[in-house]
């Protein structure tokens, strides 16, 4: 705690706006484990608790979800949770406002060090994960707009390049692009997938198919656009009614949607995270039409003390994991390699001093590390006990 960390300055990028800042924590810039103290350390724990133990709505059956095929076929064999962690480490970014998203980077390649950005206020920052516990700054950036309030952070790379990439979003609207090799904004990236599922403020839920030959083309034709050659602006398409609709699942605002499989998870302000499916049981989801009115629930992961908007969860990379924080602190990680949904162990992560509301976790690709970030800027380093 006594001399503080500070970025590697860096030019600005293709939008000028985001120099990368020189940013100081209330921990050393190579945080140790030391920042906890020895009984502080032993005060971490992992809870096991109990079962999931409301039974489903429908028949629950997932002939089409990979590595879910045996979900709702009756064999309700309940197992401990087999997953472990141990708080490590812990730091304080010298904003002090919310750390609202966490993201580590799933594409480097194996043995590479392992990278997370933090998102919150108007600061984009990034940091590696060492052994024993320490956590390293590498850079923070700072947008020039000092209301910009940054929500949410994915990561992607240059396919010609190989070099990783950031985006990074919040309340201006602007998606912004950082190359942390260049260290500068750009413009170019790319959108994988066939489909999207969103999720927001009118309690719906919203399948959107971007591989229809209208999106096809008119994702080819932006990148084969050149504001150099012509007056015109680009004609972006605008979808206006989605490929599936519900608001039967939640009655309050959702916050966070993910896909498992060809399963949905997803949560509200109603203390539990939904999975479910379009359609019934057995309708193939890529076949769903827009006026599909039915939805099939499979089950709930119920929690407490996680009534506020913008909670998110998080899937380790194999989806074998699942983790949410609450908004005391507390954090609850489930098993997936289960039988029936409704028979999830879970265990919860406490820490005498993370007390904040857990906006969002993160784990490494190696599912090693679990990452969570808090209203009061603080960062949580928990590592998986083997």
């Amino acid at each position: 705690m006594s001399e503080r960390g500070e970025a590697p300055a860096a030019s600005a990028g293709a939008g000028g706006e985001m120099p990368a800042k020189k940013q100081k924590l209330s921990s050393d810039e190579n945080s140790n484990p030391g920042d906890l103290s020895g009984d502080e350390n032993d005060d971490a724990v992992s809870i096991e608790s109990g079962t999931n133990t409301e039974r489903p709505d429908t028949p629950t059956n997932t002939p089409n979800a990979p590595g879910r095929k045996s979900w709702g076929k009756g064999k309700w064999k309940s197992k401990k949770c087999k997953y472990s962690f141990k708080c490590v480490n812990s730091l304080k970014e010298d904003h002090g406002q919310p750390l609202f998203g966490v993201q580590f980077n799933w594409h480097s390649k194996e043995g590479d060090p392992l990278v997370f950005a933090t998102v919150g206020s108007n600061r984009v920052t990034l940091y590696e994960c060492h052994s024993q516990g320490e956590i390293r700054l590498l850079q923070s950036y700072v947008d020039a707009d000092a209301d910009e309030n940054f929500y949410t952070c994915a990561w992607t790379y240059d396919s010609n390049t190989s070099h990783p990439l950031l985006a990074v979003a919040g309340s201006r609207g602007i998606i912004r692009i950082i190359n942390p090799i260049t260290m500068q904004c750009i413009k170019d990236y790319d959108l994988l997938g066939e489909k999207i599922m969103s999720c927001g403020m009118d309690h719906s839920l919203k399948l959107w198919r971007i591989n229809s030959k209208r999106m096809i083309n008119a994702i080819k034709e932006s990148y084969e656009y050149n504001p150099n050659k012509t007056n015109r602006p680009f004609i972006s398409q605008k979808i206006h009614f989605p490929d599936f609709s519900t608001r039967d699942i939640h009655r309050n605002y959702v916050d966070c949607v993910r896909w498992l499989g060809d399963l949905i998870l997803s949560k509200s302000c109603e203390n539990a995270i939904v999975c479910w499916k379009p359609g019934k049981m057995e309708d193939d989801i890529d076949k769903i039409k827009p006026s599909e009115s039915n939805v099939t629930i499979l089950g709930r992961f119920d929690y407490s003390q996680c009534d506020i908007w913008y909670m998110r969860f998080s899937m380790d990379f194999w989806q074998k994991m699942l983790a949410l924080g609450n908004q005391v602190g507390k954090l609850y990680v489930w098993d997936l390699e289960i039988e029936d949904p409704h028979k999830a162990k879970c265990t919860t992560l406490t820490h005498p001093k993370c007390v904040a509301a857990i906006r969002q976790t993160s784990f490494s690709r190696d599912s090693s590390i679990l990452i969570a970030v808090c209203d009061d800027a603080s960062i949580w380093r928990w590592d998986r006990l083997r």
